[in-house]
């Protein structure tokens, strides 16, 4: 299915000029319309598990979820807590079309990927987006995930590889759902495409939330089985505790 959209041109105007903030409209400071105190005031998640980036009372902690049942997944990277005004932003790109705060959201991504990328974050082969069930591609229009890595891939010169992973099972929406309900719903319901390459490379998944991890632990136990050597886990903001996207 071809109905996801392809945007050559800027989403917005990232120049050297003055931009207003999307969040405040008053004069960004940057080439990103986002000013400084309102990227501050951005739920930032701080103390987290070092597995799954569950929030934490201190740094340096694996959850007991993680030591418990390992993920197939090696580490998330993700910047926010899904919060206000974070989560309003996420909804607003992905449930209104709202395509300039997905943007928005993944340049700074990018840039906190980056830093990340230069502190001691492995920098993977390439971009896997989580894939969409057809029925709500058909619904949406387009895949968040998809647009995400794709912002993210060429701000990070990194290749988006679509072509990996598809959902082959039109399955529930995992936001109705408990943690072990998550689970029985994704059973089968993704599968590698007949031209994936995966075997010995270190690949990274994008989507836009993550909370129980369900979804990242099933595309990464079928990328691990198929011989990829790691698998990580990018998004942008993580639910404060398991229990309620991804």
């Amino acid at each position: 299915m071809r109905c996801q959209p392809q945007y050559k041109g800027q989403v917005y105007i990232c120049l050297k000029n003055v931009q207003n903030c999307l969040l405040c409209d008053e004069p960004a400071d940057a080439e990103i319309p986002l000013c400084i105190a309102c990227e501050t005031d951005l739920p930032w998640l701080g103390e987290q598990c070092m597995t799954c980036a569950l929030p934490l009372p201190a740094a340096g902690l694996t959850c007991g979820a993680c030591l418990l049942e390992p993920p197939a997944f090696e580490q998330v990277a993700v910047p926010w807590l899904y919060g206000f005004p974070l989560d309003s932003l996420i909804t607003r790109f992905k449930h209104n079309a709202k395509w300039p705060f997905g943007h928005l959201l993944a340049d700074v991504f990018g840039q906190y990927l980056q830093h990340r990328f230069d502190e001691d974050l492995s920098r993977p082969d390439a971009l896997l987006p989580v894939p969409l069930a057809s029925k709500r591609l058909r619904q949406r229009g387009f895949n968040q995930a998809a647009m995400l890595a794709r912002w993210l891939g060429k701000r990070l010169d990194l290749p988006c590889e679509e072509d990996q992973l598809r959902r082959v099972q039109d399955t529930s929406a995992q936001q109705e759902l408990n943690a072990r309900a998550r689970k029985r719903n994704l059973k089968n319901a993704f599968a590698l495409t007949p031209e994936a390459t995966v075997r010995g490379r270190h690949l990274a998944l994008v989507d836009d939330v993550l909370t129980t991890g369900a979804t990242a632990h099933a595309l990464a136990k079928l990328l691990r089985e198929a011989g990829a050597a790691r698998v990580d886990v990018y998004c942008l903001a993580r639910t404060p505790k398991t229990g309620n996207t991804t």
